[in-house]
């Protein structure tokens, strides 16, 4: 007799057949698990910047009194330990407090789904930096044209497209920014990181650092890296910034260029030394001439505080001897 061809009826398997839908539906939810902050790595190349600042030892205190009650969002590492998506500040205040573990969500991602969602969920900071944004928005945009969305890029504006509506205001909708602001957001990323600094400073205010405004900075990323590189020296040495309108014409000047040209040092100097709009009369004295009055990086306002002061204290004397 003819063997018989092994049937298949589908059966359900005994741990199918010994658990509830309700069970299997439990198994499939996502749960916070506790987890060491050591097995937990950074994003690759996070562009918002974790600082060791007040709101850090205020979130650190707040940890170490009650814990990390909103979890991270992490995703499983191909060899072994986990990578961080969504809790990076979260992670240095519980490691600050010295907490052993952490909550968080384990989730596969793949690298342009972790991407959208840490540059996201990264948007909703109180205080967010030109540079985290303009990497970030950067970041965004190049997952989602990897996911397979038709982009068409054009140099103006308003041109970046996506499925019929503007890519760049699809990127920025989280953050607040207009499809235009966030392609100046971009821009950035072809600032030299020194001149990149300023342009955070302009949220930062330290005293010691020169500030430049998001639109003069824009015009200034088109300019090539060794003239952006002689530009920061010459901004160090004249101690102030270029105006839009400046950057401008450093702009223009720069793309005349061809091949290996540059704009010179000295076209940049006499750009610098041009009388900005609205600008008052000023008295210079060169840095050369009052340095040994002065300690190493005192900011220029306290020099010139100083002076004003020291003249006040001659003007009367002198008014005291004329008596």
């Amino acid at each position: 007799m003819a063997k018989n061809n092994a049937l298949n009826f589908n059966l359900p398997s005994v741990d199918d057949l010994f658990s509830t839908e309700e069970s299997r539906t439990e198994a499939r939810l996502e749960k916070v698990v506790n987890l060491n902050p050591s097995e937990i790595s950074d994003f690759p190349n996070h562009p918002f910047k974790v600082r060791m600042d007040a709101a850090m030892q205020e979130m650190a205190e707040s940890v170490k009194q009650y814990g990390v009650l909103v979890p991270a969002l992490v995703r499983p590492k191909q060899g072994g330990g986990y990578e961080m998506v969504a809790g990076h500040r979260r992670k240095m205040a519980a490691e600050l407090a010295q907490l052993p573990e952490i909550p968080c969500i384990v989730r596969n991602l793949t690298d342009d789904e972790a991407t959208i969602i840490m540059v996201d969920s990264n948007l909703q900071r109180e205080q967010i930096l030109p540079s985290e944004k303009a990497f970030a928005y950067k970041m965004k945009l190049d997952a989602m044209k990897r996911q397979g969305q038709r982009t068409d890029l054009t140099s103006d504006p308003v041109g970046w497209k996506l499925n019929g509506k503007e890519s760049a205001g699809i990127v920025g909708k989280e953050g607040g920014d207009s499809q235009t602001q966030v392609r100046r957001y971009i821009r950035l990323t072809h600032l030299i990181p020194d001149i990149l600094e300023l342009v955070d400073n302009s949220v930062l205010r330290e005293p010691e650092v020169l500030q430049i405004a998001m639109r003069p900075a824009v015009e200034l990323s088109y300019l090539r890296k060794g003239e952006q590189a002689d530009l920061f020296a010459i901004m160090e040495e004249m101690d102030c910034t270029p105006s839009h309108a400046q950057a401008i014409k450093m702009r223009q000047m720069s793309e005349a260029k061809t091949g290996d040209e540059r704009l010179a040092k000295d076209a940049l100097v006499a750009i610098m030394k041009e009388e900005k709009p609205n600008q008052k009369e000023q008295i210079k004295i060169p840095k050369e001439r009052i340095s040994k009055y002065f300690a190493p990086g005192t900011p220029a306002q306290k020099i010139e505080d100083t002076i004003v002061q020291a003249l006040e204290l001659y003007r009367r004397r002198q008014r005291s001897l004329e008596r």
